[in-house]
């Protein structure tokens, strides 16, 4: 005869305890984490501005019932929208996802975290004009810095070492967890209330990665993170409330998280909570491409002029070997028919071809009309990829975080053009002198697809001064992105 179960309620798992105690007392004091988060924050709401010129991201923007109406609101940017704070945290995740172009965390787990965005800023916002309507104080833009900070490192630190992709969880469930924390903090929840609300985020359904993979992928992944965020929104309100937590909800024995759904194993971690994610992560700056593939796109783009300056065309290419680390032929590395805008970004081969034929990869190169080109597919089935072990050592090793993909081209006539390699993209932090620049040129641009020049130039001067950005009240702040 088996013996009880013992129904005592344990002591909280120290994973939540290390959460909360981070993000309710630790303080952030690099100069460097703030930049980053500065630039990550105009960065990806400019990423945001451009995914509001396709209707399919359009569509999901607004009010889950129309004509809804919420005094001190957060308002959702490019927009006229005024929600509450959990549809306002769709609305802002969904559309800074869409097009896949903000930051990148790469390690056992990969993930965007700014995607934790969403929730941060429209709660922060709605909190500011209930504030301020009430005659008290609002929250400044270094808040919202703050919590970038903390959210991109709770994430970060998380996804190092443990690989949720390969029991099939979706990254995005990081970004609840993260976003929970965070937002629960500028709530002004206690201790106790705080580890309530993160335990409801890992005991929460955690999305399957379903819609990232052939022969499923499609465009929920481009709003998934939108959901996570403002569901996060959602379970700190409720935890707001007084509403209990699971304090075991990682570590019980067979109904756990551990047990359910990571095969009995304990999370590890390589380091302590701190800044080392924000200060390490990786833009992407020149192409909304998945982001394995980002070093191999500048290699494409370089054979592109190299075959000009050969007098070759792609037609002359008998053969592309693309050498590659494990995360990319485990993520991107697909061949037959892409079905979708969303299928043909987590292609490799695709996003190779593109640059090789025209010299460019944007966000409508995804799009059907660019996509029926049938020199795209026949260039695609001459693409081969494979692992080189050195590369994913690198990938892995903390010190170096590269991202390497080395291009070979082989013609009909059996000549061949050097190998051409690229281990840190552009948007690394290895390159930062290099990237800031095109990043803010690439803020800029965004900036003219939604707003009149004398808008932009007040954007402008309040988003590329650091202090005067963290002094900003923060409903003032994204008045400016009012339409």
């Amino acid at each position: 005869m088996s013996a009880a179960i013992s129904n005592i309620r344990p002591d909280p798992d120290q994973v939540l305890v290390d959460i909360v105690d981070y993000v309710l007392n630790y303080q952030i004091k690099s100069a460097l984490a703030y930049e980053t988060a500065r630039n990550c924050l105009i960065d990806t709401l400019g990423c945001g501005l451009e995914a509001l010129e396709y209707p399919a991201c359009r569509k999901l923007m607004g009010p889950i019932v129309p004509g809804t109406i919420v005094p001190n609101g957060a308002r959702v940017p490019g927009t006229q929208f005024q929600l509450d704070p959990v549809q306002a945290a769709f609305n802002i995740g969904a559309m800074i996802r869409w097009l896949d172009f903000n930051d990148t965390w790469l390690a056992a787990e990969w993930g965007h975290p700014s995607d934790n965005l969403g929730g941060i800023l429209a709660t922060a916002d709605w909190l500011s004009r209930t504030a301020v309507a009430a005659g008290k104080a609002p929250l400044t833009m270094r808040d919202v810095l703050t919590g970038m900070i903390k959210a991109h490192e709770i994430q970060g630190c998380i996804a190092l070492e443990n690989s949720f992709n390969k029991v099939g969880l979706d990254h995005v469930l990081l970004v609840k967890v993260a976003s929970t924390a965070v937002v629960a903090q500028l709530l002004g929840l206690d201790r106790e209330e705080t580890i309530n609300a993160v335990s409801l985020a890992w005991v929460d359904g955690q999305s399957l990665r379903t819609y990232r993979h052939a022969p499923n992928t499609g465009s929920r992944k481009s709003w998934a993170a939108g959901d996570a965020t403002s569901r996060a929104v959602r379970l700190a309100l409720i935890a707001r409330t007084g509403e209990m937590g699971y304090p075991s909800v990682l570590t019980a024995k067979t109904w756990g998280f551990y047990d359910v759904l990571f095969k009995g194993q304990p999370f590890k971690f390589q380091r302590p909570y701190g800044s080392y994610v924000m200060e390490n992560v990786l833009f992407k700056i020149s192409f909304p491409a998945e982001f394995h593939s980002q070093t191999a796109v500048e290699c494409a783009m370089e054979i592109h002029h190299k075959l000009k300056a050969a007098g070759k065309s792609p037609d002359d290419i008998r053969k592309i070997t693309i050498r590659t680390h494990e995360a990319c032929l485990r993520i991107i590395d697909k061949k037959g028919p892409l079905n979708n805008p969303a299928d043909r970004d987590h292609c490799i081969q695709y996003m190779v071809a593109v640059p090789i034929l025209f010299g460019r990869l944007t966000a409508s190169d995804y799009e059907d009309n660019i996509a029926a080109d049938p020199r795209i597919d026949a260039l695609r089935d001459k693409i081969t990829c494979v692992e080189d072990p050195a590369f994913t050592a690198d990938y892995h090793d903390p010190e170096k975080r590269s991202i390497a993909n080395a291009l070979t081209v082989e013609f009909q006539d059996g000549s061949k053009l050097d190998e051409v390699v690229c281990e840190y993209p552009i948007g690394h932090k290895r390159r930062r002198q290099e990237g800031i620049p095109l990043l803010e040129a690439k803020f800029r641009i965004n900036l003219a697809r939604q707003f009149p020049a004398r808008q932009q130039r007040r954007i402008l001067e309040a988003s590329l001064n650091q202090e005067r950005l963290e002094a900003m009240p923060v409903h003032e702040y994204v008045d400016l992105y009012v339409i």
